[in-house]
């Protein structure tokens, strides 16, 4: 007989209520994954509007990444001990206020300090509605049909923020931080309704662990800020050798206080999960070599081959729109058969085909022989690896610690793009030159960095080859819920 679900378990099925939460939960993660490219493609705006100079321009983009990268594990372990909905519902509204400041923002200084309080919501945003999912459906088919429409949402806008962005800043740049506030003071409004109030976690606030989560945070700003300033200042500088010897004295004094600590922000016995670090290994290899990707072919298509910020957002969509397609309809019936593991595997040797195929871009390649082809792989890589990862993360680890498995591999999406796009900089900035064949140069170099990561991404999964695969859980749903599965 199987086991039966979890008994805190609030759905074993999917029913109307149900879909509701998940749609609350899902506008939260949509807003969250398209907001870094969705800016990008407003920035040249931005700029000219309020007279930015483009050393300070990319703090549009960084001050989010440092705030959300940064507070990630915080966000996390906040959710298990302060109770799940109460940090949703608070850090979608400190993300509504951060964007609609941000919309308003008469010069760059008040802009800048508003996408790092953005950054910051959305940090403790991400991991609340993956473990409220992790925590609410039932164990098995229920449980990983929500997370494959979870985690589709967040891969879709990921990929679609371009094109999004293209169109709002068509009407006005501001509409880029306009819009996703009045759509996250909707999701806020709804999350209010249709997220159910869950029992207070034992212990609370008094047990949460202020020392271990200082040091914590400040470490993961440190490195995220470190990161994506190091192409800038460079990679050997004293400054960004200096900050990487401060972060690795802060996580070694993070250590040892959750060695001393009762109750630690971060159990250590949890990273000795191997499971859990495959997961995180691939989660910064997947959005690592993804953003790298990103960057690269923008400044391929608008910078060498002159096509506008529209047609770029519209030629990278197949990615976006295959995940969408697919991710609902494939990854959990693929889980249930071959286990996650190898499903995570198959997307990423899917991605390593990709960018194996744009080491061929020339001067005139054609998008529909080279580039399209190369999309459609990735969208097929993210329909299978980005969700299961997230089932990886939740499997591994313990029902108590589902936020702060959350933040661990939310925290990975973030430090893998930061390191990502970093490196594809570097690269790129150390290879090219004023002429045409210099830049093209600089750029198909800057294309060997994502496929370098995605092919990491593969070698860390590679044990899940050797492991026997469980029986498919769906046979615990009720023939009715089965058959609409």
């Amino acid at each position: 007989m199987p086991a039966p679900p979890p008994t805190n378990a609030i759905f074993t099925a999917m029913t109307p209520r149900a879909y509701g939460m998940l749609a609350v939960l899902c506008g939260a993660l949509f807003l969250d994954a398209l907001d870094v490219s969705m800016k990008g493609v407003a920035l040249p705006a931005i700029g000219t509007s309020l007279d930015i100079s483009t050393s300070t321009l990319q703090w549009v983009i960084t001050g989010y990444v440092v705030g959300f990268g940064g507070f990630l594990l915080l966000g996390g372990r906040a959710a298990d001990l302060l109770g799940r909905r109460t940090v949703l519902l608070v850090s979608l509204m400190v993300f509504v206020i951060g964007s609609a400041v941000g919309g308003a923002a008469p010069n760059g200084e008040v802009l800048i300090a508003a996408r790092f309080v953005t950054g910051v919501g959305a940090a403790f945003s991400a991991p609340a509605g993956f473990s409220i999912i992790t925590t609410s459906f039932a164990e098995g088919h229920i449980r990983n049909k929500a997370l494959a429409i979870f985690t589709a949402t967040g891969a879709t806008g990921m990929a679609c923020g371009m094109v999004i962005g293209g169109l709002l800043t068509d009407l006005d740049w501001r509409w880029v931080f306009l819009a996703p506030a009045a759509v996250g003071l909707a999701a806020f409004l709804a999350g209010l309704a249709l997220i159910p109030r869950s029992p207070r976690p034992e212990g609370g606030a008094k047990d949460f662990d202020i020392a271990g989560a200082v040091a914590i945070t400040a470490t993961m700003v440190l490195v995220v800020f470190t990161l994506v300033q190091a192409p800038e200042v460079g990679w050997a500088s004293a400054r960004t050798l200096g900050s990487l010897v401060v972060a690795a004295l802060l996580l070694a004094g993070f250590t040892a206080i959750e060695r001393r600590v009762d109750k630690p922000l971060v159990r250590l016995s949890m990273l000795r999960s191997p499971a859990l670090v495959r997961a995180n290994i691939a989660a910064m290899s997947l959005i690592g070599a993804w953003i790298g990707v990103l960057f690269t072919m923008t400044l391929y298509l608008q910078e060498y081959r002159g096509w506008s910020a529209m047609e770029t957002g519209f030629a990278v969509s197949p990615v976006g729109l295959v995940a969408a397609v697919l991710s609902t309809r494939i990854a959990a019936p693929l889980v249930g058969r071959f286990g996650v593991e190898r499903v995570v595997l198959a997307g990423l040797t899917s991605a390593v085909l990709a960018y194996a195929l744009l080491q061929f871009l020339t001067a005139d390649s054609s998008y529909a022989a080279l580039m399209l082809p190369a999309f459609l792989l990735i969208g097929l890589g993210f329909s299978l690896a980005y969700g299961p990862l997230t089932m990886a993360a939740a499997d591994s680890v313990a029902l108590q610690d589902q936020g702060l498995a959350g933040g661990l591999v939310n925290t990975s999406f973030q430090i893998g793009p930061a390191l990502g796009l970093s490196v594809a900089t570097a690269v790129n900035a150390a290879n090219t030159g004023p002429a045409p064949s210099e830049v093209l140069h600089g750029l198909r170099l800057a294309l060997v960095v994502p496929l370098i990561f995605a092919v990491l991404g593969v070698l860390a999964m590679l044990p899940a080859l050797r492991r026997r695969v469980a029986p498919p859980v769906a046979v615990t749903l009720p023939k009715e819920e089965a058959a609409r599965g």
